[in-house]
């Protein structure tokens, strides 16, 4: 008999009198970090279930799909009281030989794939989550219609379910208070962050086979208190994303700065639910909030806020960084093109050139996601970790970035895109620079005035 624990192509699960999650690199998760929402057999029961099958299989398998079960083979599965071990058992068979010769042989039987989808694709379940590229959506909040500082056209809820695994957003502090603003809270306000992150929760709690990242830019990093210390650091978060309902899920990184290898694989952390990874771009505060990690010790960038429709695949932020860390840290692209615009003779603000969309978000091209995502992969060896864009829905046709992110990831894109919206700016011909400034200072009127 061929004795195998919860497999997840590679990954053998076991729960022992000490509640643990095991893997075949001998890594072990114990305690309440081990255990997600409900009983961890539960849990491992329902992913076995879904997780595994057997192309032309048959037979049955208590408490398991019958479609699980190896061609020829009676298995069962064997669960002790409480703290149980979740087994899959494999038979043998008996073939006749032709001729003059009769043989008995015994061959194990098949070994079961994979079909849980992590992250939307099997193959990802045993990659490293340094190893895959995802979209961002840049300034997820950011979906006011009618309002030209918007990066997004659909809510965030939407976003997820179409994809998009990174979520990233600028924050302000208005009397006391954590909002979604872009550069000010009178030009744009997406509302609280407890609000935003409470929608983030309740779509990471039902969806338990996904790993989401939340990068939060702190709009307010140069603020001081009166002894000059700095105003708004990561602690200032831990209040709205403990109200939001996410500290469950929040996956603690073993060291300050992560490389590439430190990072462990999707099916460990969906195992371990401890499936959302939290960064910050400035005033990072380990003492208080220590899973929320730098981004800049971790994390660099392409060309940060980019004008240049080009896209060079050079490092951004932060400055100075050595060639070692490019080599073995995450990164990102930035790939939203933005317009500058000024109001009245004042400084200029950037807002996205929604008239490039069909061009900027697409696959092959001049300027296009497609031709930067290649050109990173060939300048440093491998595709960048995330893809960040403005309006993720318009591309040069439906799901255009994410069929960008499927080829950097060689698997075949198999997702269904875009959520529903009406995008005014897309049936646009070319609006001018003033136009776009007058929609600005509207939107800012309308902003004081309420």
């Amino acid at each position: 008999m061929l004795l195998r624990l919860l497999w997840l192509s590679g990954l053998a699960v076991a729960e022992s009198s000490s509640q643990s999650i095991v893997t075949l690199s001998g890594t072990r998760i114990t305690g309440a970090d081990a255990a997600p929402t409900g009983s961890i057999a539960e849990f491992v029961s329902d992913f076995t279930t879904r997780a595994f099958s057997s192309s032309g299989s048959s037979g049955s398998m208590s408490g398991v799909s019958s479609s699980m079960a190896a061609s020829n083979t009676s298995a069962s599965s064997s669960r002790s009281t409480s703290n149980s071990v979740i087994l899959l058992v494999g038979g043998h068979s008996t073939s006749t030989k032709s001729g003059n010769v009769t043989a008995t042989s015994t061959t194990s039987s098949v070994v079961p794939t994979n079909t849980q989808p992590c992250n939307g694709y099997p193959e990802f379940c045993t990659r490293k989550y340094s190893n895959i590229t995802e979209v961002t959506a840049h300034n997820s909040p950011f979906a006011v219609k009618n309002n030209a500082g918007s990066n997004q056209a659909l809510g965030v809820t939407t976003q997820l379910n179409d994809g998009i695994r990174m979520l990233q957003g600028q924050t302000h502090i208005v009397n006391g208070t954590l909002y979604y603003c872009h550069t000010t809270c009178d030009l744009l306000n997406a509302g609280t962050v407890e609000s935003y992150l409470t929608e983030v929760a309740a779509w990471v709690r039902s969806h338990p086979y996904d790993v989401v990242t939340i990068l939060i830019g702190n709009g307010d990093y140069t603020l001081k208190d009166d002894n000059g210390n700095p105003l708004v650091t990561s602690a200032n978060y831990l209040d709205p994303i403990t109200k939001a309902g996410l500290m469950p899920y929040i996956y603690q990184p073993p060291k300050n700065s992560m490389t590439l290898d430190d990072w462990p694989t999707l099916s460990e952390m969906i195992l371990s639910q401890k499936r959302v990874v939290f960064f910050i771009d400035y005033n990072f505060d380990y003492d208080a909030v220590p899973w929320m990690l730098w981004e800049f010790q971790s994390m660099w960038e392409t060309p940060y806020s980019p004008t240049d429709p080009t896209f060079p695949c050079t490092v951004g932020r932060p400055e100075g960084l050595s060639e070692n860390n490019t080599n073995n840290w995450l990164y990102m692209a930035n790939h939203n093109l933005n317009v500058a615009v000024s109001i009245a003779g004042s400084s200029s603000i950037l807002i996205p050139n929604s008239v490039a969309l069909n061009v900027t978000n697409g696959v092959t091209g001049a300027g296009s996601l497609g031709n930067m995502t290649r050109e990173c992969t060939a300048d440093h060896g491998r595709p960048p970790n995330f893809l960040l864009v403005d309006y993720y829905n318009i591309g040069s046709f439906n799901g255009s970035v994410f069929e960008v992110a499927a080829e950097a990831n060689n698997v075949t894109y198999n997702g269904k895109c875009c959520g529903t919206t009406s995008f005014g700016m897309r049936s646009l011909s070319a609006p001018s620079t003033a136009l776009l400034a007058l929609v600005v200072l509207l939107m800012a009127v309308v902003g004081s005035v309420l």
